[in-house]
């Protein structure tokens, strides 16, 4: 469970802080937000920790098509990566299916759960399920983890806000989640016809719900294009999707940021970035490739 979980979240984002140097410049992207992420999929999934580099690389690939997101991959090649991917989850099942494992981990709960042990022979499907997980536990948390930073320093009166008063941690992780959202939009398909704003959408109609957008509704957030770490309401955002459809590892997430804020400002002084960052090139994920960053003590 989670409060399980937050101790070993702790413990990893201390490691990983104690490795990192102080007063000369990193990338942050690399070092933190991607490291950080790739952990916990992999404990999520009982991934072994040496290959957890494929969990990025997968996700990064997974939204990659340049006719479709802007990404830099072929399609040829995004394909043989979700090959790859399926192949190295389905020697995972098989390892662990004959119910022998007292790991709690995703794959061992699947492949032994009577109502979802017979998804090895629906291999899309069983894919379709790994790439949600995938995709959803490393782009959201990871660029937020990167966009945060970059939002404080680009704004420096709520980051002094924030170094004055840490218990703004708590409103700071929503509005994170709210300024970046990670992922700009999805997809749904209209399963019967309903009319919005004077339109009508058509039964089976593809429909394109852009959170991004939403997120900065001023009809709806007051001073919605502004960075505001004390908001009355911070979760009021649709960076986790709504309804039946709404981020499942939504309260994993948010306890990572605030784990990481808690570790930074026990720590440092300052997280400078001090270089332009490089942004993902892509139309669904908006995320930070590269941003160089100085710790002051």
């Amino acid at each position: 469970n989670l409060s399980q979980m937050e101790s070993l979240i702790r413990g990893r984002v201390s490691e990983m802080f104690d490795a990192l140097p102080v007063g000369e410049p990193f990338d942050w992207v690399s070092n933190v937000s991607v490291n950080l992420t790739t952990q916990m999929l992999a404990t999520i999934f009982g991934f072994p920790f040496e290959d957890r580099s494929k969990l990025t690389y997968w996700s990064d690939m997974a939204a990659a098509i340049p006719e479709i997101a802007g990404g830099g991959a072929s399609v040829k090649e995004r394909t043989e990566a979700m090959y790859e991917c399926l192949g190295y989850f389905t020697e995972l099942w098989h390892a662990r299916s004959d119910g022998q494992s007292d790991s709690m981990d995703f794959i061992t709960a699947l492949s032994n759960h009577p109502d979802t042990n017979g998804m090895i022979d629906r291999p899309l499907e069983y894919l379709g399920n790994l790439l949600l997980l995938i995709v959803g536990g490393n782009d959201t948390t990871r660029n937020s983890l990167s966009g945060g930073v970059l939002a404080l320093n680009e704004n420096r009166d709520q980051f002094d806000k924030l170094k004055a008063d840490h218990g703004l941690i708590k409103s700071l992780v929503p509005e994170i989640i709210r300024w970046q959202t990670p992922l700009m939009h999805m997809r749904r398909i209209a399963t019967r016809d309903v009319e919005l704003g004077g339109k009508l959408i058509k039964k089976g109609d593809k429909v394109v719900m852009w959170y991004v957008s939403g997120n900065r509704d001023e009809s709806v957030i007051e001073r919605a294009n502004e960075f505001i770490i004390d908001r009355t309401n911070p979760r009021l955002h649709l960076s986790f999707g709504f309804g039946i459809h709404r981020c499942m590892g939504n309260r994993l997430g948010e306890m990572q940021l605030r784990i990481v804020w808690e570790e930074i400002l026990k720590r440092y002084s300052d997280v400078e970035v001090v270089g332009e960052p490089k942004r993902v090139l892509s139309n669904f994920v908006r995320g930070i490739e590269h941003m160089p960053v100085v710790l002051h003590k």
